[in-house]
């Protein structure tokens, strides 16, 4: 119905919204506080780039198609512009997604630092993502139908379906399920590297290690969160190859607030982060102050 087409369209486009704001205030912050001069979160920031740019291409698209009867060529054109820029921005952000676990796995667990590969990390994850979102156009499955995505010109043509599997469902359910457990291993290991060292060595609140158990502990947020919030997308595909004519509302307002979540995860994770840097940076004189008077006060008593 047109009032149930107005209310998916304002939760789109507001989800959206909300994580353009998320991720451009985590992206100013990263360069406020010069977190970028450091390797590891230069490679929290990428994700969250590719994740507002896949925030304002989506709003871009609820636009095109809104506007698609208006002059057919010409949004017809947009749209396939809009949409290429959509898988484009997907594909960036998994494959920023997967660097950054594997760099955090190799850290972590095999006690190897990659930072020197990290023009290797931006070279795949900018040209893999532009080559594949091209295919798209070649077989012309970018449609206002699908806003601006990869949709079937008809419910009889299977193209879309099998490019939808194939350029992104299939890669992104593989690559988020490895890139998760992988992160588990990483929680479990520094864990048992902390309790370690709780136990054979004194630590003080001030210990290296334990800060960077604290600001990498974040990290593992991001293919994680991505991973919970892909599954509703691809029970919603599963069910519509499945059942064509059941169209089900509710199964697809939930999709459309998932992915714009994918979004603002992004933005989330990349604050919870800065949050615990500036935190564990933080200049500790007014606590020692704090202690000193204590101690002159009960000095004073005896």
């Amino acid at each position: 119905s047109a009032n149930y087409h107005r209310t998916a369209e304002i939760v789109y486009v507001t989800a959206n919204s909300a994580s353009v704001l998320a991720c451009l205030l985590a992206a100013y912050l990263v360069f406020r506080f010069g977190l970028h001069r450091k390797v590891v979160y230069r490679l929290s920031l990428y994700p969250v780039l590719a994740s507002l740019l896949l925030a304002m291409a989506s709003v871009l698209a609820t636009v095109v198609r809104s506007n698609y009867a208006k002059d057919p060529p010409t949004y017809g054109a947009l749209c396939t512009a809009v949409g290429w820029l959509i898988v484009y921005a997907q594909w960036t952000k998994l494959a920023f997604t997967a660097w950054v676990t594997l760099h955090l796995f190799c850290f972590a667990v095999l006690l190897k630092n990659l930072q020197r590969l990290e023009v290797l990390y931006l070279v795949t994850s900018l040209l893999v993502p532009a080559v594949v979102a091209v295919v798209p156009i070649l077989t012309d499955t970018y449609s206002p139908i699908g806003n601006c995505y990869i949709s079937a010109p008809n419910d009889s043509d299977h193209v879309a379906l099998i490019e939808n599997l194939v350029l992104w469902n299939g890669p992104a359910l593989f690559v988020l399920l490895a890139a998760s457990v992988a992160m588990a291993v990483v929680v479990i290991k520094l864990i048992q590297r902390a309790r370690c060292r709780f136990e054979y060595e004194p630590i003080s609140n001030d210990d290296a290690f334990l800060k960077a158990i604290k600001q990498l502990l974040p990290l593992a947020a991001f293919p994680i969160l991505f991973f919970v919030f892909i599954i509703p997308v691809l029970v919603f595909d599963v069910y519509v190859a499945v059942y064509p004519t059941n169209f089900n509302e509710s199964l697809e307002l939930i999709v459309l607030v998932c992915i714009p979540m994918w979004s603002f995860t992004s933005g989330v994770t990349l604050l919870v982060h800065i949050s615990v840097v500036r935190y564990l940076a933080r200049p500790k004189m007014r606590v020692d102050r704090r202690h000193l008077q204590l101690q002159a006060r009960i000095l004073r008593r005896v």
